[in-house]
């Protein structure tokens, strides 16, 4: 079972988080945007919260700032959480705005929020786990579409609660985190986004 649950770690890095929360969003969402439009966000999501963070990975590597994409040394994650605001920061007020992508903003912002919490803890040398913050933040906007669109995701929630014990347990398993970091990172996804579903269900 040690072996297997790294796996998971890699499975929901938090790198694949917005394109996922992008995906339940088409497919759970009641509302119907064309090919083009769809076309459109998911290349401006891939853009913004994939490839770029991962060129700027790669750069950060290059001048030595970084040793790994799991940024386990609390010194190594101020400049890539700073950058993911900045690029939160650009996809909700250019790209996924509230008048056009309600929900979808709001899990952005959610996202925004986690991430701030997450960079302002590393000055009080506390290591919240991105894994875990991306994960239930996940989890929480799939049970808002469900009860915003009031379709009946009882197996895809159980599945990603199931998923949040085995993500925690692979970070144990791999010495990434505590158990507290990954109790305050699990609180700084979900707290938000709960929060949030107020101005959108």
């Amino acid at each position: 079972m040690k072996k297997i649950l790294p796996f998971f770690s890699y499975l929901f890095h938090p790198i694949f988080i917005p394109l996922l929360g992008t995906v339940f969003y088409v497919l759970l969402e009641a509302r119907y945007f064309t090919f083009p439009q769809y076309f459109i966000l998911f290349l401006q999501i891939i853009i913004i919260t994939f490839l770029l963070p991962i060129a700027f990975f790669y750069l950060l590597r290059t001048f030595g700032k970084i040793e790994s994409v799991m940024l386990s040394d609390i010194s190594q994650r101020k400049i890539p959480l700073l950058m993911q605001l900045m690029l939160f920061g650009v996809l909700i007020e250019k790209s996924i705005t509230v008048d056009r992508f309600p929900s979808l903003y709001f899990f952005f912002v959610g996202g925004f929020l986690s991430t701030a919490f997450a960079f302002l803890l590393l000055y009080a040398k506390f290591k919240a786990s991105i894994h875990m913050i991306g994960i239930s933040s996940l989890t929480v906007f799939i049970i808002g579409l469900s009860i915003h669109n009031q379709i009946n995701t009882i197996n895809t929630v159980t599945f990603f609660v199931v998923m949040n014990g085995l993500v925690a347990s692979s970070r144990l398993v791999m010495n990434a985190h505590s158990n507290k970091e990954l109790l305050v990172g699990f609180l700084c996804g979900l707290v938000p986004q709960s929060a949030l579903l107020y101005f959108w269900l």
